[in-house]
């Protein structure tokens, strides 16, 4: 069964601002300490997810999807392979502040990379915590080098709640930050490029302060980004033993939640597949279940990540849980 779905194993990642929580609350297995990101779908060389399951049982899911490239469907972009990177993201402190480039400047400025357009969907955070989303007010490249000379630079910026449940998408060239204490999900293009504008001039652990990119971030901002995000409407549509909802879009992706709940006496099942136009990844973020295809199962819990290959076969899932669904 070629076109049936499987699970991923994912790659982890130690940065020096990360926690435990994805660990303690996401079923993730590995002695990386501290774990700041667990990058669930990823054919990126900085971080390869394996896959879990089925008859590609131990392969990178680069090396299945170079030999099965017809498991991405008709409408993705292939010119650089898998489209996307989605992680789980822990900020025990916050996160430099930074920004992404384009493709444009990623591919004439790093050796042919994309560039990086995200989205954040808030799994958890403190009361308190907020993040860097862009700026309070228009600005320029000489006005921002001068405030990062000064110190400054935070009293040009955007500051946002970031609550459970909040959307947020963020385009290439928008300055960003993750506060300390959110917890996020993130659907991004497959690029690893970030530019450091600032990074409370912490000390990693090789004792050297940590690298910053200030000459290419002035070049990439979107310096006339002034208006806080706002969260999207959104309207939970509901037939027997599921409900969704519309989360995001963009050229890149488009995110939607799921909802499952076959416990009622008379859904035993919902039916699921994807279409000849893109895969589907299946990020579980709350529950746990079964799916059935064909003659052949699969258990799923909290944390787990499937893919759905394009055209796939009809999926029976069964359970009482909550999936980020993400196709190109």
């Amino acid at each position: 069964m070629n076109n049936a779905p499987f699970l991923l194993c994912p790659t982890y990642k130690d940065y020096i601002w990360g926690g435990e929580r994805i660990k303690k609350e996401y079923n993730k297995d590995t002695e990386c300490s501290p774990l700041a990101e667990s990058w669930e779908c990823s054919v990126h060389p900085d971080g390869e997810s394996i896959v879990a399951s089925g008859e590609f049982k131990g392969k990178t899911l680069k090396s299945v999807l170079d030999d099965n490239p017809d498991f991405l469907g008709s409408h993705p972009d292939k010119s650089f392979g898998f489209p996307l990177l989605i992680k789980l993201i822990d900020a025990r402190e916050s996160l430099s502040l930074q920004v992404h480039p384009n493709d444009e400047y990623a591919y004439q400025n790093e050796n042919g990379e994309r560039g990086k357009t995200e989205m954040w969907y808030v799994l958890d955070s403190n009361p308190e915590s907020t993040l860097i989303y862009g700026f309070s007010h228009n600005t320029d490249e000489a006005m921002l080098r001068s405030a990062i000379e000064k110190g400054t630079l935070e009293r040009h910026l955007n500051k946002v709640k970031a609550d459970k449940d909040d959307v947020f998408l963020v385009h290439a060239g928008t300055v960003h930050s993750l506060g300390a204490g959110i917890l996020v999900a993130e659907i991004q293009e497959s690029s690893n490029i970030t530019y450091r504008l600032y990074d409370y001039d912490r000390i990693d652990k090789n004792g050297r302060k940590r690298e910053l990119h200030i000459d290419k971030a002035l070049k990439v901002v979107d310096y006339s980004l002034s208006q806080p995000p706002r969260q999207p409407l959104r309207v939970l549509r509901y037939r027997r033993g599921m409900a969704t909802e519309f989360l995001a879009r963009c050229r890149y992706f488009e995110v939607s939640r799921m909802l499952v709940n076959t416990d009622e006496e008379s859904v035993h099942y919902i039916s699921f597949s994807s279409d000849s136009l893109s895969f589907r990844v299946l990020l579980c973020i709350e529950g746990e279940g079964n799916m059935t295809f064909g003659s052949a199962s699969l258990d799923y819990v909290k944390g787990n990540c499937i893919f759905v290959p394009a055209d796939s076969i009809e999926i029976h899932i069964s359970g009482k849980a909550t999936f980020l669904d993400i196709r190109a």
